[in-house]
């Protein structure tokens, strides 16, 4: 690792995200072989993808669980995440994107840019990471490279500069038109792709090459002034330079460059991994990670070399054989076997006892890493998802990663009373896991009500339960987890009068509760005034704590409690300072009294639903989604069948899918993803 870690211009850290069945892990798999890393090709419907490792995994051939792998092309290490493209797993991508310096997208020649795609292409969006698209499944029936183009342009506002064109389409496609070099490129299909060669352009697509190429350099000239004096005298551009300043918009988040291929029929990959390393950034590239100084709160950064101190982010953590395993990325400095670290949101001390070079479930142990690494951490105990690790000298805490609201839950116990320890056990496992899952106790039943972000994310997590953890349990079935609001403004007040223990707690309270616009979560403001300004601070951090904990079940049914604006107005407490339980306690009777009176309601999630429905089974498929509450948005007509844009309540689609298929003869598909919640 340490001749590597001088030449960090040399690493790439991307991940590969898609819309589910865009063919994310198959163009993994053919980076792999490529690149040297895997022997055999691995299949997704094989159940054989070496980046699909889990057994849900290879019997459902979906990802849900996004890999990390280490490769090497033409003297540049490559650190690639393949993340999940189903939307339940959405945190798994967000995560990742988190801690890459650069993605490609992938889209389906034929469905272009699907819901999920713009899910995840924002995401990216939010963390500021430059994209290259590669236009995948340009064999199959319906394919349209110039359509997915247009999509990118119309559904993600992105600024698309095609690098290649498809030489043929469908059963004819047959290799790609390199813009740069004015060259064919063919794949040896015998050598399962990884021979290829160049050859003279197809007389027919001479003009179209010609036409491309221009519109090429006309994108490179609005980022390069001696290109756009070159260009407007028509004087020959050299490659080099076209390339550097496609590189510079690309990396500027200005351009995303365009390839296409057919990873399953193994073409197009060698030029795609050229891309990633001629236009994607190394860390050095991008912007400095920045965070702030735990002590002072005033914003830090260090530079990306070994010299520096320490900065890391812990972007996910597994279970993998029942062992805890912590995935970093190192910013700067370098995490060192045996040596002791802080986590500075913890306050902790954490002891690195193994570093892990990963390749999906397999790993080598390294003695050091240095920044640009996304490695694998055996040690710490009580670091998370989100968590820093720095040295105690020089602290720096980073941006914590976004979670999401969970929108279904199901309850589960288990089949023995002998579980019932190692049952908790487990799923304080998968809690410290993922971020998305939530869990609480029924206190009328003792069963663990779980909830998560769909059907099939709760499905996986009790699979998982079942084969890794050998732990057997009853679930029931999914519910949909509401959340509460309020109709009008109230004001209450509460006073706490006891004696615990010989000490007398005394606090008086008044709050008010408002009602805020629907999507804008919960605040709390403090309006009150005190001399002493220690006092106020210790008042407003205990009161807001008691509220924000108290607003995680409302009055009506118990629901988390949303949009609702809480006030202090009014403290008065006997002693110089009041204690912690006499405020926390007022403050949660108050809360309660206030709720309870500001006429509640229940708010319950809507998802948007995309179905795609050959043309003869529209009618039923219509009538079936009205049925169920749903409001249809659109109709877009696509190659050979009708995609229908709908929102509808989540409560009214459990059981959708097998209605739809029974409905179409099992030919149409659906996608859904949360939208919002709203009144019911």
């Amino acid at each position: 690792m340490s001749k590597q870690q001088k030449n960090i211009e040399n690493f790439r850290n991307i991940g590969i995200m898609a819309h589910i069945d865009a063919g994310k892990t198959t163009v993994s798999e053919r980076i792999l072989y490529y690149t040297g890393r895997s022997h055999k090709i691995g299949e997704v419907h094989d159940g054989e993808a070496v980046m699909d490792w889990m057994e849900d995994e290879q019997q459902r051939g979906i990802t849900i669980t996004s890999a990390v792998t280490t490769c090497e092309w033409k003297n540049h290490q490559i650190q690639l995440i393949d993340t999940p493209g189903h939307v339940d797993f959405t945190i798994e991508v967000e995560r990742s994107l988190r801690v890459l310096d650069g993605a490609v997208a992938v889209f389906c020649g034929v469905g272009g840019v699907e819901p999920q795609s713009e899910t995840v292409w924002r995401q990216g969006d939010k963390y500021k990471v430059p994209k290259l698209a590669f236009i995948n499944k340009m064999d199959r029936v319906g394919a349209d490279f110039f359509g997915a183009v247009d999509m990118m342009i119309e559904k993600l506002g992105a600024n698309p500069v095609i690098m290649q064109l498809p030489v043929g389409s469908e059963n004819d496609f047959d290799g790609v038109v390199d813009l740069l070099k004015m060259k064919k490129i063919e794949w040896d299909s015998d050598s399962l792709g990884a021979e290829f060669y160049e050859t003279e352009i197809p007389d027919y697509m001479e003009e179209e090459a010609l036409k491309y190429r221009e519109k090429l350099i006309e994108k490179a000239a609005d980022f390069d002034d001696e290109i756009m004096e070159m260009f407007l005298s028509e004087e020959n551009i050299p490659s080099e330079m076209i390339k550097k300043a496609i590189r510079k918009a690309a990396i500027g988040l200005k351009l995303v460059p365009v390839f296409c291929g057919s990873a399953l029929k193994n073409k197009g990959i060698q030029p795609l991994l050229d891309a990633v390393i001629d236009f994607l950034p190394s860390p050095v590239d991008v912007e400095q990670t920045a965070g702030i100084d735990p002590d002072t709160k005033e914003k830090k950064k260090f530079e990306p070399k070994e010299k520096a101190p320490l900065s890391a982010l812990i972007f996910k953590v597994s279970y993998i054989e029942g062992r805890k395993l912590s995935f970093a990325r190192i910013y700067s400095g370098k995490l060192e076997t045996g040596k002791d670290v802080y986590n500075p949101f913890l306050d902790k001390k954490e002891r690195i006892s193994r570093l892990l070079l990963m390749h999906a479930n397999k790993r080598t142990k390294i003695e050091s890493a240095g920044p640009g690494s996304i490695i694998g951490v055996v040690g710490p105990k009580f670091s998370t998802t989100g968590d820093t690790l720095c040295s105690e000298d020089n602290k720096i805490l980073l941006e914590r990663i976004d979670s999401y609201e969970p929108v279904i839950s199901i309850a589960i116990e288990p089949k023995t009373h002998g579980d019932q320890d190692k049952l908790c056990e487990v799923v304080d496992k998968f809690v410290s896991e993922d971020p998305t899952l939530k869990t609480k106790i029924d206190e009328d039943t003792g069963q663990i009500i779980l909830s998560g972000m769909g059907e099939l994310h709760l499905d996986i997590i009790v699979s998982r339960m079942m084969r890794e953890f050998n732990t057997d349990v009853s679930v029931g079935k999914p519910q949909v987890v509401y959340r509460e609001a309020i109709t009008k403004a109230v004001n209450e007040k509460a006073v706490f009068d006891r004696e615990i223990g010989g000490t007398n707690h005394y606090a008086e309270i008044d709050i008010k509760v408002s009602p805020l616009p629907r999507g804008e979560g919960n605040r709390f403001e403090s309006k009150i005034r005190l001399e002493d300004e220690k006092l106020l601070a210790f008042v407003n951090q205990h009161v807001e704590q008691s509220i924000t904990e108290s607003l995680g079940s409302g009055s009506l049914m118990g629901y988390p409690v949303a949009d609702t604006l809480v006030e202090l107005r009014h403290f008065k407490g006997k002693d110089e300072f009041p204690t912690i339980i006499s405020l926390k306690a007022a403050s949660s009777m108050a809360l309660r009294n206030a709720l309870s009176n500001a006429e509640p309601f229940l708010l319950e999630p809507i998802m948007d639903v995309e179905i795609f429905v050959p043309e003869e089974f529209m009618g039923d498929v219509i009538g079936n989604l009205n049925s169920r509450g749903g409001k249809i948005e659109a109709i877009n007509p696509k190659a050979g069948i009708q995609e229908i844009m709908a929102k509808a309540p989540l409560s009214s689609l459990f059981g959708y899918s097998t209605d739809l298929r029974s409905s179409s003869q099992g030919r149409a598909t659906f996608t859904m993803k949360f939208s919002h919640f709203d009144k019911i």
